[in-house]
């Protein structure tokens, strides 16, 4: 009888766990939403028309030449085809960092942007669409102004400022970009005098997270210099024991291919911890645009 409510109360809690996994679980996202995440990466990355199968025959290029250069010094194709796997996430970093940088060159204008605004629509009494426009298309940076003036030509033919705002978070994709109109569009819609207020808190809040960011930025400079010996060391020793003995050959046999692609792969898994750790968060979109998740 113990044994049969043992067995009913391990039944009971497994069922429980299930059921709050199931309920816990996040929905997939869909196709639509998969493709218009990636359109906003390649979009911060400052490269925009570039499809998912070129991306991927871009990574394909990268795994074959690796390869082919690692298996042409060792003659080992187990490590060379370790190399080569790792090698893949080469055009994904090349992309991610460009991204971080010029999204950090937005984060960083953003203050004088909404100073700007905070005159051209405080001071000069100026609208808050026409303000916007012109503060973006003559101050913001240079990636930036081919979104404003996309998004001034659309205000010249349609004068509708929540479809520009929409048009700007999507050319943009950055999630300051998207606090900042959000909070503009609001305000345009709402009116009244407190405008220069809204301005002035989300002016304190941009520089608050500004200056966080620069300062963990600065803290993690002596360590990024230091991630990249994990990479360069255990390359150049690997080199070394090419004229060490019959070094070539050691490779090329079954033990040391099997070491030389455990190294390849304990090498690439640091550098990808090391890549999540130093990693600071990303703000969550709050764009209202049409096909989005936050």
């Amino acid at each position: 009888m113990s044994a049969t409510r043992d067995t009913l109360a391990f039944a009971a809690a497994l069922l429980a766990g299930s059921g709050v996994f199931v309920l816990t679980q996040r929905p997939r996202p869909t196709r639509r939403v998969r493709r218009a995440r990636f359109s906003d990466w390649m979009r911060q990355s400052g490269v925009e028309g570039v499809s998912s199968a070129e991306f991927l025959t871009v990574g394909f290029v990268v795994f074959a030449l690796t390869t082919a250069v690692i298996w042409f010094l060792f003659g080992a194709i187990v490590p060379a085809t370790a190399a080569g796997l790792s090698a893949l996430a080469a055009p994904l970093a090349i992309y991610r960092n460009r991204r971080a940088r010029l999204l950090e060159q937005a984060r960083d204008s953003w203050p004088a942007l909404i100073e700007e605004l905070r005159l051209q629509v405080g001071t000069l009494g100026r609208s808050v669409p026409a303000a916007l426009l012109d503060v973006g298309r003559r101050s913001a940076t240079e990636p930036m102004r081919a979104a404003f003036e996309g998004a001034y030509r659309e205000w010249l033919l349609s004068t509708d400022f929540p479809r520009v705002v929409a048009m700007l978070e999507e050319r943009l994709a950055d999630p300051t970009a998207d606090t900042v109109l959000e909070t503009l569009a609001v305000a345009n819609e709402i009116g009244g005098t407190d405008i220069d207020r809204r301005l002035a808190r989300l002016l304190v809040d941009r520089q608050i997270d500004l200056r966080h960011r620069h300062e963990a930025t600065s803290r993690q400079a002596g360590v990024r210099f230091a991630r990249w010996f994990v990479l360069i060391v255990p390359f150049a020793m690997a080199l070394v024991g090419l004229g060490i003995g019959d070094g070539r050959a050691a490779y090329q046999e079954a033990p040391g291919q099997i070491v030389g692609g455990l190294a390849v792969a304990f090498t690439g898994l640091c550098w990808w911890w090391s890549t999540a750790i130093l990693r600071l968060p990303n703000e969550p979109r709050i764009t209202r645009s049409p096909g989005r998740e936050p």
